[in-house]
């Protein structure tokens, strides 16, 4: 028998008034596997992560971590199995009001599992394992560089050492060799950790990098699975279509109805 997904998706559904956007999702992701999700704006992808993050409710469905639906679950155990993802967000989503050091303990401040005087010193460790100098413990995110701010949102990601990390279109807004730093960091830091990661991306470069296989989101549903390296070597229509960004085929076709 094969091994229990990390994650193990089934009949997913979400509506929002008239608009279906998840319409029965199945997707398997193994432990210790990056899987990249990729589709046109308003496909789900968001929808995706954050049901299975507990921030939207699905409709219908299964959400399985380690073979456990955590939608039926008792909501302490569920708390418990999604206790085990960081996330990096879109734009770093750092606090303003709160020093680098300070965001990037955040969670185990929230969670009293250190006391302020260890989370200055445990942000310093973290940091330094994403390549930025002790000194950007103190400043402020307002004092950061776009690229810097993506390596402190992923040193706040790791910072529990999380069994899943997502992440949420992690080079936008970064020039191409930033993105690439950015991603040999992510690969990095999820083999260390042993993770099994969710990235939602544009970027087909990075798609590759981060990568082990991919999924497209199309319709409402997963219309193809593979390995991230054949993202732009698939015969898939409607994958060729979108990650050559070619103006004509099955999904302007679909947009026209």
């Amino acid at each position: 028998m094969s091994a229990t997904p990390k994650i193990r998706i089934r009949g997913l559904k979400k509506r929002f008034g008239a608009k279906q956007v998840l319409d029965g999702v199945d997707l398997d992701v193994a432990k210790g596997t990056g899987m990249v999700v990729i589709g046109g704006s308003g496909t789900g992808k968001s929808v995706l992560i954050k049901s299975i993050l507990g921030l939207v409710t699905p409709d219908e469905g299964v959400i399985e971590i380690d073979g456990e639906d955590v939608l039926r679950a008792p909501k302490r155990r569920a708390r418990e199995l999604r206790a085990q993802i960081g996330m990096l967000f879109q734009n770093g989503a750092l606090f303003d009001s709160m020093k680098v050091w300070e965001n990037v303990c955040f969670g185990l401040l929230a969670q009293n599992r250190v006391t302020r005087r260890q989370a200055r010193d445990k942000a310093v460790e973290i940091l330094a394992q994403v390549g930025l100098d002790a000194s950007v413990a103190g400043l402020s995110p307002s004092e950061l560089s776009g690229g810097m701010q993506k390596r402190v949102g992923l040193a706040r990601a790791i910072a529990a050492e999380p069994a899943i990390m997502f992440f949420d279109e992690p080079t936008t807004g970064l020039d191409p060799i930033m993105g690439a730093v950015i991603d040999e960091l992510i690969v990095d830091c999820v083999k260390r950790l042993g993770s099994t990661s969710i990235a939602i991306t544009h970027d087909m470069a990075s798609a590759q990098r981060i990568g082990d296989a991919a999924a497209m989101l199309y319709q409402g549903k997963v219309s193809w699975t593979g390995p991230a390296a054949e993202l732009l070597t698939t015969t898939d229509p409607v994958v060729d279509q979108f990650t050559h960004g070619r103006a004509h085929g099955p999904i302007t076709m679909a947009l026209r109805k």
